[in-house]
């Protein structure tokens, strides 16, 4: 799913990113261009950004 149209950044690129280490928005904004011209996608990608981290860390704290 496309979720910045401005720069064609689909849901699988922020995630792929976000497990390269882009972990803030400012990251994805560098890497991508994800919420640098329009703005209208901030807010899907921030919410991709945070479900991707939150599935990150769960494997670590089931091992916990």
């Amino acid at each position: 799913m496309y979720v910045c149209l401005c720069h064609g950044v689909t849901d699988r690129d922020i995630r792929a990113a976000v497990c390269n280490g882009a972990t803030r928005m400012r990251d994805l904004a560098k890497e991508l261009g994800v919420a640098t011209d329009c703005g209208r996608c901030a807010c899907a990608a921030n919410q991709l950004r945070k479900d991707t981290l939150l599935q990150i860390s769960e494997p670590e704290l089931a091992a916990a």
